[in-house]
C-alpha cells in the first residue's frame, strides 16, 4: 500500500512571491539508506507497510506524493557578515506540512532534490557525505534534548555529483517546525515589501508564537528561544559552523548541519569549518553571533511599526537584554552539568580553563566527573584535584549529572568513517553509529573514544 501522508499545506497558501513552485528532478536509480519509522509515527504517518523500494522512489523525489505541493522558499541573508539580497532554497523543496497527533505542525522537505530558481551556480544536488552527517547529527541532537530539525529518510540517487571530484549523490528528507528563517524576514524587508513582511509576521505569530501581540513580542520570544538554543549548544561542545542569518530558524530549532562538529579536546577558539577562515563562528563566538543575528531580525521588523524611530529605541532595548538572558541560560546549563542547584560562575570557568590548558576531552570530562578517572583527562592533575575538592564541597547531584552529561556524542572521526564506508556501499557503520548516538546517555566505549592522532578531523565542509 502506498504511503499516505495527510498534507495540510499552509505555507503554499501564502502569496506566490514567497516561493517558487516546482517538482523535484527525478534521479536515476534511487535506493533507500535509512527511513525513520519512529519519527514517521510521531508525525502520524503509518509506515508499517512501506517497502524500501517505495520509500526510495518517494523520498528521492521521483514521485510527488498525493497532497504535496512542492516549492522552494525565498529568503535572503547575511553570510559571514556579508549581505546577500536573494538566496532561497537552491537545492531543497518543501513537499508540504503535516499535523501530528499532538496538534503540532511540521514541514517535510527534500534536500538535494535538484535545481530551483534560487540555485544560482549550484547543481541543486547533495552528495552522500553531508546527507549522512545531517542524519546522524540531527537525530543525535534530538536525543540530547536540543531543538532541531530531524531526518525522516536518506536515499541514494544512483548518480554522481561533481565537487572536488565525482561523488555519490543522495537526497535527505528532513522535518522541521518550519523553515522560516531570519533571512525570510530580511528578504521582504530589504525589498520594501510591507505587505509581504506583514503577511509573514502574521503567519509566523499564528504558527509559532500565538501569544505574541505584535512584532515586539515576536522579537522577544524569538530571542529567548535563540538564547536557550545556543546555551544548549555550548553545553554539548557543539559548533554550528555557519551561523548566517539564513541558517537561523525562527522556531528556535538547530537547522542546516553543514560544517558542524562536536568538539573532542576543549578549547573556546575551536573552529572546524574550512570556509570560516577568520573564526567568526568559533565555539566561543556563538553567543555573540546569535545576538548579532537577532539584531538583524529586529531591523527587519522595524518597517512594520507605525513610529519607526520609537520602534528602533524599543527594539534596541529588547536586544540589549540578550547578554543577560544568555548569561543566565549558560549558567543554568553548566550548573546542571556540574550537578549544582545554584550557580558558581568561578567554579565553571575555572574548570573550563583547566580543560582548555590541558586539552581535556569535552564530553568525557563531564561524563567522568563523578568518578576517579576524571583526573585522567588532565595533565596537571594536582590542579584538577584542587578544583574537584572545591566542587565536591557543593554536594553535587550525581543523578542530575548522569541525566545531563551524555556518554557519547557524534564525533567527527566516527562520522567520517561512516561516510567513507558508505561511499563503498557499506552502510553498516552508519547504522551502528545511528543506533549509538540516539542513546547518548548509555555507556558505549567504542563511540566514547576520542580520535587517535591519525583519526582526527580538523576541517569540515558544507558539501554544497
Amino acid at each position: 500500500m502506498p504511503l499516505h501522508i495527510a498534507f495540510d499545506n499552509s505555507y503554499a497558501a501564502l502569496p506566490e512571491r514567497f516561493y517558487a513552485r516546482q517538482p523535484a528532478t527525478p534521479v536515476a536509480t534511487p535506493a533507500l539508506i535509512a527511513f525513520n519509522h519512529a519519527l514517521a509515527g510521531d508525525l502520524g504517518i503509518d509506515s508499517s507497510d512501506l517497502s524500501e523500494a517505495e520509500a526510495a522512489v518517494l523520498f528521492s523525489g521521483n514521485v510527488t506524493p498525493d497532497g504535496a505541493d512542492p516549492l522552494a522558499q525565498a529568503y535572503a541573508g547575511h553570510q559571514f557578515g556579508g549581505w546577500s539580497p536573494q538566496l532561497g532554497d537552491g537545492r531543497a523543496l518543501l513537499l508540504g506540512e503535516v499535523i501530528a497527533p499532538d496538534g503540532s505542525r511540521h514541514d517535510i522537505q527534500l534536500k538535494g532534490s535538484g535545481r530551483t530558481p534560487f540555485s544560482r551556480s549550484g547543481d541543486g544536488r547533495a552528495w552522500l557525505g553531508p546527507v549522512l552527517r545531517e542524519y546522524l547529527m540531527s537525530e543525535a541532537m534530538h536525543a540530547l534534548g536540543v531543538p532541531t530539525t530531524r531526518a525522516l529518510a536518506a536515499v541514494r540517487t544512483g548518480q554522481k555529483v561533481q565537487r572536488e571530484t565525482a561523488l555519490p549523490g543522495a537526497v535527505l528528507t528532513r522535518t522541521a517546525a518550519s523553515h522560516i528563517r531570519v533571512g525570510t524576514f530580511q528578504f521582504f524587508a530589504a525589498r520594501g515589501d510591507q505587505d509581504g513582511l506583514q503577511t509573514l509576521t502574521d503567519y509566523t505569530i499564528a504558527r509559532h508564537y500565538p501569544r505574541a501581540s505584535g512584532p515586539a513580542d515576536l522579537l522577544e520570544q524569538v530571542m529567548q528561544r535563540q538564547v536557550d538554543l545556543v546555551a544548549k549548544w555550548m553545553g554539548l561542545g557543539f559548533i554550528h559552523g555557519v551561523m548566517n542569518t539564513d541558517n537561523v530558524a525562527i522556531a528556535g530549532e538547530t537547522i542546516d548541519y553543514g560544517p558542524c562538529a562536536m568538539m573532542d579536546s576543549y578549547h573556546p577558539d575551536t573552529v572546524f569549518s574550512a570556509i570560516d577562515q577568520q573564526g567568526r563562528y568559533a565555539y566561543a563566538n556563538q553567543p555573540r553571533l546569535a545576538h548579532w543575528n537577532i539584531a538583524q531580525f529586529a531591523t527587519s521588523l522595524v518597517p512594520l511599526m507605525p513610529d519607526q524611530s520609537a520602534a528602533i529605541d524599543q527594539f534596541t532595548a529588547i536586544i540589549n537584554r540578550f547578554p543577560d538572558l544568555y548569561a543566565a541560560a549558560y549558567q543554568a546549563t553548566f550548573s546542571a552539568k556540574l550537578g549544582l542547584s545554584d550557580s558558581d560562575p568561578d567554579l565553571i570557568e575555572d574548570l573550563l580553563a583547566l580543560m582548555a590548558r590541558d586539552g581535556a576531552d569535552f564530553t568525557n570530562t563531564f561524563a567522568a566527573l563523578p568518578h576517579a578517572n576524571a583526573r585522567d583527562q588532565f595533565i596537571d592533575r594536582a590542579a584538577f584535584d584542587a578544583w574537584k575538592t572545591r566542587w565536591q564541597s557543593h554536594n553535587p547531584d550525581h543523578g542530575q549529572m548522569a541525566r545531563t552529561n551524555p556518554q557519547i556524542v557524534p564525533r567527527l572521526h566516527r562520522i567520517e568513517a561512516a561516510i567513507q564506508a558508505a561511499i563503498t556501499d557499506d552502510d553498516a557503520p552508519f547504522h551502528a553509529m545511528l543506533a549509538a548516538v540516539t542513546q547518548p546517555f548509555t555507556a558505549n566505549a567504542t563511540y566514547a573514544r576520542p580520535p587517535d592522532a591519525d583519526e582526527k578531523v580538523t576541517r569540515t565542509f558544507c558539501g554544497t
